[in-house]
Formats: C-alpha cells, sequence, structure tokens
C-alpha cells in the first residue's frame, strides 16, 4: 500500500491563495492562522498533478469538449464509493456547486418563489436564493443533545407556505451530520408531497467516517431520483477547488433539459481544460489516497475533540459524523459576534468563521477548518485555548 504524506507543512505563498493570503482582507492582520476556508492543506493525490503535467506537455490550449470517459469516471466513483447506479447522460457540467445552485433556482423557481433551506447552513444558499429575487424559506435545525436534528413540523409548515425548491446540505456543512436514510427518505416524501423539488448539495459525501456511511436521496427508489438534482464534485474530496469543475446529476430528462437551457442563456455549461483532467484522473486513481485521508482527518478531528475537553470544557464539540470542518458551541462564554472576532481573530490571531455568517441558530458558534498537517492543528487549539483564557 502506498504511502501518503499528510504531516509536512506546505508553504502556500504565492500561489494565490484564498485562504493564506487573504488573511489581511478577511481578518483585519497579517499573522492569523488560516483555519477558516475549506480546503485542505495537503497534496492531492500525485495522479491528479500528473495528468495535468501531462496535458499540459502538449502546449496548446484550444477549446475542449468534456469526453465521455469523465462521466464515466463519475459514474464508476459512484457505483464503488456511494453504491449509486447513475448513467453518464444525466450529468450536466458546471464549473462549480454554487453557480449549479443559483442555475437550479433561476430554472425551477420564479422571481418571488420560495427555496427552503435548514439553517444553520452553508451561506451562499441564502446569497443565491436572494440574489436571484427568490424568498428564503427557513426550517431552523433543531438542536437535541448537541447533535442537530430536522424540526419536523416547521419543515413541513414551509413546504404547505408554498416552497418549490428545497436546498438540501448532505453531509451537513456547518454541522458535520450525515442525514440518515429514513431523515432523507421522510424529507423526500414530503417535498413530493407538496410538489417541491429536492436539490442536494453533496459536495462532502465522500468525507464520510464510519460507523456513518452517506446516501444519496436520488439512490433511495424511482420517486426520489426523479424530483432530485444532485450536486457533486471532487474539489473537496481532494482539494482541488481552484480547478472548478462539478458534475450536477439530473436522472429526470424534463428537468435535465430545463436547467441545460438556463445554462445555454447564461452561458455557464463549459468546464476549463485543467477541470475536466483533473476531475477524471481524482476519480479514477484518487481511491486510495482518499482512504489514507479519512484516517488522518478523523485522527485530527478526535485529536482536537480530546484537547477541548481537557482544555476548554466550556465549549461543547458537535460529532463530526462527516467533513473536515468542526461546530463548536462557545455560548457558554456569553460573548456576542463581535466579542467573539475580537477575542477569537485580534487576541489569538485564530481565522476561524463565526456561526451567525450560517444563519439563525449559529449564533455563539465557531466554524474550524481542521484539513491540516498535525502540527498546524495543535498550533491552532493552543491559540483558540488562548482565545478564552
Amino acid at each position: 500500500m502506498a504511502v501518503f504524506d499528510f504531516d509536512t507543512v506546505i508553504n502556500r505563498e504565492n500561489t494565490a491563495s484564498v485562504k493564506w493570503e487573504q488573511v489581511k482582507q478577511v481578518f483585519g492582520q497579517e499573522d492569523v492562522l488560516p483555519m477558516w476556508v475549506a480546503d485542505m492543506d495537503f497534496n492531492p493525490p500525485h495522479e491528479v498533478a500528473e495528468a495535468i503535467k501531462k496535458r499540459i506537455e502538449h502546449e496548446i490550449l484550444g477549446y475542449t469538449f468534456i469526453p465521455d470517459s469523465t462521466g464515466e469516471a463519475i459514474q464508476a466513483w459512484l457505483k464503488k464509493r456511494h453504491n449509486w447506479e447513475i448513467h453518464p447522460a444525466w450529468i450536466a457540467y458546471c464549473t462549480g456547486i454554487v453557480p449549479a445552485i443559483s442555475t437550479a433556482i433561476q430554472a425551477f423557481t420564479e422571481p418571488g418563489d420560495k427555496v427552503l433551506l435548514q439553517s444553520p447552513v452553508y451561506h451562499p444558499f441564502f446569497r443565491m436564493v436572494e440574489k436571484n429575487g427568490r424568498v428564503v424559506a427557513n426550517a431552523q435545525l433543531k438542536l437535541v443533545d448537541n447533535c442537530f436534528e430536522i424540526d419536523w413540523e416547521q419543515f413541513e409548515t414551509r413546504l404547505k407556505e408554498g416552497a418549490k425548491l428545497f436546498l438540501s446540505c448532505n453531509p451537513h456543512n456547518p454541522g458535520g451530520r450525515v442525514w440518515t436514510k429514513e431523515e432523507l427518505a421522510k424529507m423526500a416524501d414530503l417535498c413530493a408531497q407538496y410538489n417541491c423539488l429536492f436539490l442536494s448539495d453533496e459536495i462532502h459525501s465522500d468525507l464520510v467516517y464510519p460507523p456513518h456511511v452517506h446516501t444519496p436521496v436520488a439512490a433511495l427508489g424511482e420517486t426520489y431520483r426523479d424530483m432530485t438534482i444532485t450536486c457533486v464534485a471532487p474539489t473537496k474530496t481532494f482539494n482541488l477547488a481552484g480547478l472548478k469543475a462539478s458534475a450536477v446529476i439530473i436522472p429526470n430528462p424534463e428537468l435535465r433539459k430545463k436547467f441545460k437551457d438556463v445554462q445555454a442563456v447564461n452561458g455557464t455549461s463549459a468546464l476549463n481544460t485543467f477541470g475536466i483532467v483533473g476531475m477524471e484522473a481524482a476519480y479514477r486513481y484518487g481511491g486510495e489516497w482518499l482512504d489514507a485521508l479519512l484516517v488522518y482527518l478523523k485522527e485530527n478531528i478526535d485529536t482536537a475533540a480530546r484537547f477541548i475537553a481537557e482544555r476548554l470544557p466550556q465549549i461543547k464539540v458537535m460529532e463530526t459524523e462527516g467533513t473536515y470542518l468542526m461546530w463548536l458551541d462557545c455560548r457558554a462564554f456569553g460573548l456576542s459576534e463581535d466579542e467573539l472576532k475580537d477575542r477569537l481573530w485580534k487576541k489569538a490571531k485564530l481565522g476561524v468563521e463565526i456561526g451567525r455568517k450560517f444563519g439563525p441558530g449559529g449564533e455563539g458558534f465557531v466554524r474550524i477548518n481542521i484539513a491540516c498537517p498535525r502540527e498546524t492543528l495543535m498550533e491552532g487549539l493552543s491559540r483558540l485555548e488562548k482565545a478564552f483564557a
């Protein structure tokens, strides 16, 4: 078995890294340790870089189409990793999940329509709904024994009120929940009952820790398949966000045509050459690397949870079932959003996301990205302790 190095600290300066080179713009000072935006500080699978190098050796970078082999690689990956049988013809390609969500909002709703969300949730969900002139219908998640649960009464009420599209996040960002088959089926059944389409953002689906298992909602049966738009990408899984490549899987031909028609209007259906090459190489050859990564990430999660339990017992750590993002309940300190920023960003020089950014239910929480070498993680944890000393 190959040995993968996740311990070496890699200098990411002079690469136009948002995470490392925009800390002053985001946090107000240069010497902040960035543990915020969701990319990893690890080299991706070697085969991805090799595939891109091989392609660039040709030197001519003309117009590129997406070959059948790319769809076949995605098909094989989803079958092997998630036991989901898809057809490559179901795939529409997009430069990212956020553009895909915006396209879906335009394709499947009208201005003024309601779009259902479950806050606290990935903040661009709110932005895409509002920028497209639609209305956020929020069914806030319930916090039960330090775990997010679905508020079924509120969920059904928002559907009764006429929500046309549900934006689901599975695994959940920022909470790290991996929704169960039963939860997914109940949400989908309610959406079907009230004629609401189900968009499932599954960008973190490959980053799930046993005993938890990711289930694509579209894999639960034909009824669910025909009402679902599923967004996947290699970008979180393999640390390839800069390649700007994602796949939107729409089995229903009528829905797929509507989605592609909006892409045609907006001119957004093409991927760049390296996005195509990198996506295919990652899905074809990245499995062994991912298996090793998941072990390392779980060790980081456990290390952070132990550290916080021992040194900062006032902070409750939500169990991270999936993703490499940890959701920390800091409400026991009784600090406002500005006070949290002051403690973390200014005093401790730790760049983390403040929970209010993720909508109602995020107040008093902090999201921290642990996808980094252990040395970086320990430095971040010592700064977290300093913030609340």
